[in-house]
């Protein structure tokens, strides 16, 4: 799959442009190829975010040699009998929405520690923010209630919150789920007693980073607007 290096690089740019310095682009490069991704890399761009384990496998093995600084985001819904697979392909598992998985992405990786097989990833807990049938993760009531479970991970860090928002709101309704989300990563951290210490706030996507920003995200989430017919 070809891409338009030159569309890409500009688009990066202008999207640079109009953001805070602190404020780190995910390019979300599912669905995208090889090219692609190295458009966006020579643009800048470090951080990478895959849906698919079965898609993401060919594109990171091919990249690893040759730009080995790329950080793997998996942002898609992961099963937990696929959890041994997610550990040693990503640096960063951003789609934990159950204790379940929790748990098993846990196990693993004091397995693999005993091994000294793999530097385990880094987590981020996806939060339902508002009712909706078609997202994963963790509402706020469920969130406190296995708190205490979640603070038991001996092998990896939880250490961002990720939030997907429905579609059709408005934007006074974006703005304020999107408000909570900063919020809440710091009353984890204090219910946790600094166990658990999620300083990215991933939320915002190409539809709706600015509203995100605006309410304190620290990581966008952007594939549409990078690589849409390029």
């Amino acid at each position: 799959m070809r891409s338009n290096s030159a569309l890409i690089r500009q688009r990066i740019e202008q999207i640079r442009a109009g953001i805070p310095g602190h404020i780190q682009i995910m390019a979300v490069s599912k669905g995208y190829g090889v090219a692609h991704i190295k458009a966006a890399y020579e643009a800048g761009l470090r951080h990478f975010g895959e849906s698919r384990i079965q898609e993401a496998q060919p594109k990171i093995k091919e990249l690893q040699h040759s730009h080995p600084d790329i950080t793997w985001h998996l942002i898609g819904h992961l099963q937990s009998n696929k959890a041994k697979a997610a550990l040693e392909l990503f640096d960063w598992i951003d789609s934990v929405d159950s204790l379940k998985l929790a748990q098993a992405l846990d196990q693993r990786a004091q397995n693999q520690r005993a091994q000294n097989l793999t530097n385990p990833p880094a987590l981020s807990l996806q939060i339902k923010l508002a009712p909706d049938p078609d997202k994963y993760g963790w509402t706020e009531a469920n969130l406190w209630e296995q708190l205490p479970d979640l603070s038991q991970l001996q092998a990896l860090a939880i250490r961002g919150v990720l939030t997907i928002l429905p579609l059709g709101l408005q934007d006074p309704e974006v703005e304020a789920l999107f408000q909570s989300l900063p919020r809440l990563a710091q009353e984890l951290s204090l219910r946790s007693g600094g166990i658990i210490q999620p300083t990215v706030i991933s939320m915002g996507m190409s539809g709706d980073y600015p509203l995100a920003i605006k309410a304190g995200s620290t990581q966008i989430r952007l594939g549409r607007s990078l690589f849409a017919d390029a």
